[in-house]
């Protein structure tokens, strides 16, 4: 069947133009879609060239803000307008020191965080801390490094307490102090090698991070990269980008596409800080390179930055010189060998820059040969002369030999330079080293002038003809000949209302050693200021317990016969209900005790005789004032006695261990007093070991003991079970030394100490040492990482065995002796925590009577601070040798620092102070110190009101038979110290010290040290007059100390 066709309609005649009848059959309806098309592909054309027009409209756009940058320019420096920082009082909600960045670490600015953290927890304060704006805080946030003026130079900044400027350090030590001082030379070489249109004129707005050309030709060679393509290597950083690489990126490297664009945002962003205009930023982009670019690290010195600090170090080049001759080079005709080897180490260093470590210190041919090359290539730009380069290629670079040439570094200005920059690197967990290089600025609390009159003095006293003038030649002082082998060390603290500031602190011994905070000395009679500090609390607190009672009820108290200090109080007290504390502390202080030394001592577990410096006070029953003043040792040992007596008594369950020894109920409370006590205990241990590792945790316990064989072996049998006898030996030889003749049969010695024969209690009761201490140190040492839970749970068994040995015995009279040797072990417990109150300083003491006489040990700024705290009216505020300290300022990391005047406590009743005030005034009227008397007087005439207490330690080695004949004594070290108060706002302590088998021809005892201060008089006086500050002013001339080999802070110019 055939499709109907119609004739085709008629035309117009002369025309295509159909002409429709009406009658004439319509065409079908042809739809909209079909009917579209052939006007859609007449538009394609328009389309195309709207398109081609666009696109070239954009890349004219492109290519107009790539040549002028008018865009960016205008937009960024309008963004970085609002990221801004601004200092505020008190601590920030806004402050983010960055994470990472070999500059930022260096100038201590990632570690900031963790500085204020050590800062508030040693008795500092926020006084002021940068705050971002919210949108700097956005940025930081997102990664971007913050646009801000930085340093390429900065150091350590010390100044004394009176302002005046103590020490500085700079890094680098040769710069160039501003741009017109770079040698046109070295400044065409840098642009020509890293960045050549860095300073073009013609662009006023031109980005300094992009060098769009290069930066097409760096992506085309990591495409290349990515596809395996050879001689891909073209980089695309601007010095701009550089410096934020080397400055802020992690490592100083670019280690993923994310990092180069983080490098390349905060570069723009920095270029535009200042406005659109850019040229004065690319001029210091320029400038900051040269001066801080990283030159790897050298011996003897460190860190290399910058460009005259390279030349210095890796070359050992005069860096004015140099740049004398680069100048010139440019402008002579003949330029001579001299100014080759300028352009050629120049040179050399800006190509090292690449890959410094290995062209400075292992690829130095490789370096010479690049050299050569560029010298070739800058020639044929018409940077260098013919003469110029041919003069550059006959040179050789010439690097420092380190083993003939070193570095040193010098940092002069005595004992106060040494003090504050120790205790700064101490107050920030930092070496030497890295203090210098901080961006910090601090002030110590040292008045310099006294501080180095002071050592001056003390360095003349080694003249036997200056030490006669000072009356130091005597009796019980010194020989002519002896005078030079004496160590001073002097320490001067002022009171004020935000704490103890340090004055001076100083000693004659050239070595860096701090006696007066470094050592652990016997400082003798001294620790009676402690023991009767301790004796005074007691009867302050049990007033305070007992007063205002009614006398029947406090007469039927039950009070043990032992414990005569509370017996004493309750009878004044039950006597007169109304007695006062002074009156009651007024009353302590007249107690009298026996001078007698003919009685024994069970204490340290063993028995122990004691004697007085004098004979002629055997006989005496003076006070407790009398025997402080006179420096008596029975009473004062007798008197330790009673505090120890004291402590076992003050608790019920103590006193029940030396009751009836057949009471049904005392299995029970054993197994109960086991596991709470040693709980107790192996906290206390477990704090005092817990931050040691596995060498300091032995020192601390050994250093505990008394140097004896039997004692040590204990201990070393329980520490290592499986150490020979051979071990054994190395180990007593290394504890006792060669002084010790070890004439026992050590095999026996080793056998008798077999741990697998003894109990836990047994070797801590031979050992000397509390055994729940020895099990924690042993088991430490096996597992030196475990944590408290885990203690505590593996001690369970331990705790019961040191406790459980109490009952089995059959001879009560063995098992109360060694009862009582861990009840005096606990109570002295007790007493350390009373001492460090006071700041004793070291974490235990020895469990033994002669504690009283100086036996564990002291400091002199410790001791300084006991008599401080007694000047302060009980209150013990921080002791300060740092008042400031200022974190990088101008910058938005900077914070300051200052004393927290808050942090002061009270730590001993303000009556207790006086009466130990009076004391220590009695010491000087009429006791040890009365040569003292009257030397200090102010300029009205009037003396000064002074106290004070000395000591004489006589430290020896002594070996005795087993029926106590004495074989042999071979000092180790003698001391003689006073500890004093100036007036009402000055104290300190003054030591002479003799170290080792010298000291055995030295009988000075505590006087030496307060003629000395007696001498010291004339110096001291007019600092102490009261509202002087100690004339902290500024001295006439305060140059300031300089460190660092000789072109320290030699500008490059």
């Amino acid at each position: 069947m055939g499709r109907h066709r119609h004739p085709p309609p008629p035309r117009a005649p002369g025309s295509g133009e159909v002409l429709l009848d009406p009658g004439w059959p319509r065409p079908p309806r042809v739809p909209d879609t079909l009917a579209a098309k052939p006007r859609r592909r007449r538009r394609w054309p328009w389309l195309l060239l709207i398109l081609m027009l666009a696109v070239g409209a954009v890349a004219g756009l492109v290519v107009a803000e790539v040549r002028t940058s008018e865009w960016q320019s205008r937009e960024l420096s309008r963004y970085a307008a609002g990221l801004t920082y601004t200092l505020a009082p008190g601590p920030s909600d806004r402050w983010q020191p960055p994470r990472h960045g070999p500059f930022d670490e260096r100038l201590g600015y990632t570690r900031l965080p963790d500085f204020q953290r050590r800062l508030l927890q040693r008795d500092f304060t926020v006084e002021a801390q940068a705050r971002l704006s919210p949108a700097m805080m956005r940025y930081v946030e997102r990664g971007f490094f913050p646009p801000y003026e930085e340093k390429t130079r900065a150091g350590l900044d010390l100044e004394s307490c009176s302002g005046a400027p103590l020490y500085r350090f700079r890094q680098p030590g040769h710069h160039y102090p501003d741009f017109d001082a770079v040698p046109p030379l070295a400044l065409a070489m840098l642009l020509f090698i890293e960045d050549r249109g860095l300073l073009d004129t013609e662009s006023p707005h031109a980005n300094p991070a992009v060098d769009w050309p290069r930066f097409a030709r760096a992506a085309l060679s990591q495409l290349g990269e990515a596809l395996d393509l050879p001689g891909q290597s073209a980089g695309g950083s601007t010095l701009a980008t550089q410096i934020e690489k080397y400055r802020h990126s992690p490592g100083g490297l670019t280690h993923s596409p994310t990092e180069k664009l983080r490098q390349m945002v905060s570069a723009s962003v920095r270029g535009y800080r200042d406005g659109p205009e850019t040229l004065t930023q690319r001029r210091r982009i320029a400038l900051d390179y040269l001066n801080s670019v990283p030159l790897s690290a050298a011996p003897g010195h460190g860190e290399v930055h910058g460009l005259g600090d390279g030349l210095a170090v890796w070359f050992g080049a005069d860096v004015t010189a140099t740049n004398r001759l680069l100048r010139e080079a440019s402008n002579t005709s003949a330029p001579g060998a001299e100014h080759g080897l300028a352009v050629r180490r120049t040179l050399a260093l800006m190509i090292a820059q690449r890959r410094p470590s290995g062209y400075l210190m292992t690829r130095r041919d490789a370096l010479e040969a690049l050299t050569d090359a560029h010298l070739t290539l800058l020639a044929r730009e018409g940077l260098l002369s013919p003469a110029l380069r041919d003069a550059a290629l006959g040179q050789r670079l010439g690097f420092r030999d380190f083993s003939q040439d070193p570095i040193r570094l010098r940092v002069e200005g005595g004992k106060a330079l040494q003090v504050a920059r120790t205790r700064l690197a101490g107050l920030l967990g930092l070496s030497l080293y890295e203090l210098d290089r901080l961006d910090l600025a601090a002030t110590t609390t040292l008045n310099v002038p006294l501080q180095e009159a002071v050592t001056d003095h003390l360095h003349r006293l080694a003249d036997p003809g200056f030490a006669a003038e000072q009356g130091l030649l005597g009796e019980r002082l010194l020989d002519a000949d002896g005078v030079g082998a004496v160590r001073y060390s002097f320490t001067l603290l002022e009171r004020q209302p935000d704490g103890f500031a340090v004055r001076v602190q100083t000693d004659n011994d050239h070595q860096p050693f701090d006696l007066n905070q470094g050592s652990k000395l016997e400082l003798g009679s001294t620790a009676k200021l402690r023991v009767l500090a301790s004796y005074l609390e007691i009867v302050a607190e049990l007033h305070a317990e007992h007063a205002g009672q009614d006398p029947a009820a406090l007469r039927a108290l039950p009070v043990d016969r032992q414990d005569a200090i509370r017996r004493f109080v309750i009878d004044r007290l039950a006597a007169d209900p109304s007695l006062s504390l002074e009156a009651l502390l007024g009353a302590a202080m007249q107690r009298r005790y026996s001078a007698s030394p003919h009685e024994t001592f069970f204490t340290g577990g063993g028995q122990h005789t004691f004697s007085n410096f004098s004979r002629q006070d055997d006989r005496r029953r003076p006070t407790v004032e009398e025997a402080l003043s006179d420096s008596l040792n029975l009473p004062l040992v007798r008197l330790m006695r009673d505090l120890v007596r004291f402590t076992i008594h003050q608790e019920a369950g103590r006193r029940r261990l030396l009751e009836d020894d057949d009471d049904p109920r005392r299995l029970d409370y054993l197994q109960g007093f086991a596991d709470r006590e040693g709980r107790v205990f192996l906290q206390r241990f477990w704090r005092k070991y817990r931050h040691l590792d596995t060498a300091g945790r032995l020192e601390a316990l050994l250093g505990g003991l008394r140097p004896d064989a039997r004692r040590l072996a204990a201990v070393f049998r329980y520490l290592y079970p499986e150490g020979d006898a051979i071990a054994l030996t190395a180990f007593l030889a290394e504890r006792l030394g060669d002084r010790r003749r070890l004439d026992i049969d050590l095999a026996a010695l080793h056998e008798r100490s077999d741990p697998s024969t003894l109990s836990l209690s047994d070797q801590g009761y031979i050992g000397g040492v509390h055994p729940l201490e020895l099990w924690l140190v042993g088991f430490l040492v096996d597992r030196p990482d475990a944590d408290y839970a885990a203690t505590e749970l593996a001690s369970r068994d331990a705790r019961q065995e040191v406790y459980g040995w109490l009952f089995r015995t059959r001879h009560r009279g063995a098992r109360d002796s060694r009862i009582r040797t861990m009840l005096e072990a606990e109570a002295f417990l007790d007493l350390h925590r009373r001492w460090q109150r006071l700041g004793y300083p070291f974490d235990h003491l020895v469990p033994s009577l002669a504690t009283a006489l100086g036996s564990s040990g002291d400091r002199p700024a410790a001791l300084a601070e006991v008599v401080g705290i007694i000047l302060n009216e009980g209150v013990r505020p921080p002791t300060r040798r740092i008042d400031s300290l200022h974190f990088a300022a101008d910058t938005p990391y900077e914070t300051r620092f200052v004393a927290d005047a808050s942090s002061a406590r009270r730590v001993m009743a303000p009556e207790v102070a006086a009466t130990l005030r009076r004391a220590l005034a009695g010491v000087v009227e009429g006791g040890t110190a009365r040569r003292l008397q009257g030397s200090f007087r102010l300029e009205d005439g009037s003396a000064l009101a002074l106290g004070g207490k000395t000591g004489t330690g006589d430290n020896r080695f002594v070996t005795v038979t087993a029926s106590g004949q004495v074989v042999s004594s071979e000092a180790r070290s003698r001391t003689a110290t006073f500890a004093f108060t100036l007036g009402d706002d000055h104290f300190g302590t003054l030591t002479a010290y003799v170290p080792g088998d010298e000291a055995d021809a030295f009988e000075f005892t505590s006087g030496l040290p307060v003629q000395v201060l007696k001498g010291m008089a004339p110096l001291l006086t007019p600092y102490l007059a009261s509202g002087e500050q100690t004339r902290c002013q500024t001295p006439p001339t305060p140059e300031p100390l300089m460190a660092d080999d000789t072109r320290q802070d030699n500008d490059a110019s």
